[in-house]
């Protein structure tokens, strides 16, 4: 019987960039209805390493073949022709353009389309495979759940896709949601589409894939099958040593209230918007508090009327046992020593296209940054080499565009920026996307720090495992409602999974 001609090989790809060298002689074979993982901590080189698979990033040198005929994809246009589609973890959608007309511009040249027709189309496809968002809404109008969606949604419309890559594809995605999304694929790959599948919930992996390649500081280090695999022996591939799980939080009662939001309302905020209706929580010293909830129910508009970027004065919201801050915009609520780490990072965390420095400075200012309107340099340079050291945050240099890091590694100069200025409230949303497992219990065992140090910590996620691993107490909110806030202890995940339902 002859072998199967690979679907995609890449043989020998190198890429380097001024002071990094992202893929180093990487080779990669995939075959017709295969479901490969793509593993390695942040900073491997795997997002790289799938754009150039896209047409996105060129490799320096290297052969890649299509299908047993070389090929260059130097542009996703070509890519997009071969049948090669790409879910990004890094959402590259218009803001201004509705989800039906970011999904026309994905579709092959030449076809003519009403955007009623697709609009049903659209509708139909996310009904059919669980991943529900309406077609004529504004991407700015979308949270990070649904962008995802929309993400994913956008390359299964293409018609004969024959390689799908997804990169991070269920960092936001509940476990309702991942489990629909999984369905899909396997039908995708039983009818002959093959999927390159990058994640770092190696459970998810073990699950869904039958094969996996390994990278390691841009270089192949491995190969296996991952269901024969532990979580620990693929990460000892990954990282090269073993992680130490998150060490056990001190018992201890939670100390005064240090937030307290009473009746917190607030209208829409766009056409497409959730109302907030009568949220009600106290936030103590010495506790971490959990609000999970499928995307899209509120969280958006709670977050940013607790962070001050929306103002709702007829709210009672009290800092510190003393302060009202309803009426009180960001700047006053920062001064008070609330921090918080928005869940989309290159449209609110941080500015892209400014170095690590400035990006740094943009909430750190307090922190003896400036002095009389003039930025302290040293200053400045030594609070951000302590961020990216204390968090391991890989980048080409401080002055490197936020840009140009990985996702997980953005993800860690975020929290970390946050949490060194020693809040009283820290508010952080989806603290763990796309972070590898080491950078994940980093990230944990820090916040559960700040907890046993006397902050207070709001963890608002889609990830119950990481709730019920960090939250001291629990709760969901659904259609802008919020529910009870029990004891981790009084409750499980199928109550609060219900509460995420309405139920």
């Amino acid at each position: 019987m002859e072998d199967i001609v690979a679907r995609l090989l890449l043989r020998d790809v190198s890429k380097s960039y001024p002071g990094c060298v992202a893929n180093q002689r990487i080779t990669l074979s995939m075959k017709p209805g295969e479901i490969q993982a793509l593993l390695g901590e942040n900073g491997a080189g795997k997002s790289t390493l799938m754009k150039i698979i896209y047409g996105l990033v060129r490799p320096d040198v290297g052969e890649v073949f299509w299908e047993g005929e070389e090929v260059k994809i130097d542009s996703p246009a070509v890519a997009r022709r071969l049948g090669i589609g790409m879910v990004f973890q890094h959402f590259s959608l218009f803001e201004r353009l509705t989800v039906a007309e970011n999904i026309a511009l994905a579709l092959p040249g030449g076809q003519e389309w009403k955007l009623s027709e697709l609009g049903e189309k659209i509708a139909n496809l996310a009904e059919f495979y669980g991943l529900i968002v309406n077609p004529k809404r504004p991407v700015y109008t979308l949270s990070t759940g649904e962008r995802q969606r929309v993400e994913i949604l956008r390359c299964l419309f293409q018609t004969k896709t024959k390689l799908l890559i997804l990169d991070e594809p269920t960092a936001v995605l509940t476990p309702q949601e991942t489990e629909n999304l999984f369905t899909t694929l396997r039908q995708l790959a039983a009818e002959g589409c093959s999927i390159l599948f990058s994640s770092h919930k190696l459970r998810e992996v073990q699950t869904l894939c039958s094969s996996a390649t390994v990278l390691r500081q841009g270089k192949l280090v491995g190969r296996c099958n991952p269901q024969l695999e532990s979580p620990a022996s693929l990460t000892r591939m990954m990282i090269g040593i073993q992680v130490l799980p998150s060490q056990g939080r001190r018992q201890q009662p939670p100390g005064p209230v240090c937030l307290q939001v009473n009746d917190l309302c607030l209208s829409p905020q766009h056409l497409f918007g959730t109302p907030l209706r009568n949220i009600s929580f106290e936030l103590s010293t010495g506790e971490i508090v959990g609000i999970a909830g499928v995307a899209g129910n509120g969280q958006s508009e709670l977050l940013a009327a607790l962070s001050g970027e929306v103002i709702c004065q007829k709210a009672e919201m009290i800092m510190l046992g003393e302060t009202p801050i309803a009426a009180s915009g960001v700047v006053k609520r920062r001064r008070l020593g609330l921090a918080y780490a928005p869940g989309e990072r290159l449209e609110k965390a941080v500015v892209s296209s400014l170095s690590l420095l400035e990006n740094a400075l943009l909430t750190g200012y307090s922190q003896g940054l400036v002095r009389r309107g003039m930025i302290r340099q040293r200053k400045l340079e030594a609070w951000t080499r302590r961020i990216c050291n204390l968090f391991n945050v890989k980048r080409a240099g401080m002055n490197a565009p936020a840009a140009s890091l990985s996702g997980g590694n953005l993800q860690k100069f975020i929290i970390g920026r946050e949490m060194l200025q020693n809040p009283a409230v820290l508010i952080a949303a989806h603290p763990s996307w796309g972070v590898d497992v080491n950078a994940t219990a980093m990230i944990h065992q820090a916040l559960i720090e700040m907890r046993d140090t006397g902050s207070a910590v709001l963890v608002v996620s889609e990830d119950l495992d990481e709730l019920f691993v960090l939250c001291d107490r629990i709760g969901a909110i659904y259609k802008g409602r919020l529910s009870p806030i029990k004891p981790i202890a009084e409750t499980n995940r199928d109550e609060i999974g219900g509460w995420m339902g309405g139920i």
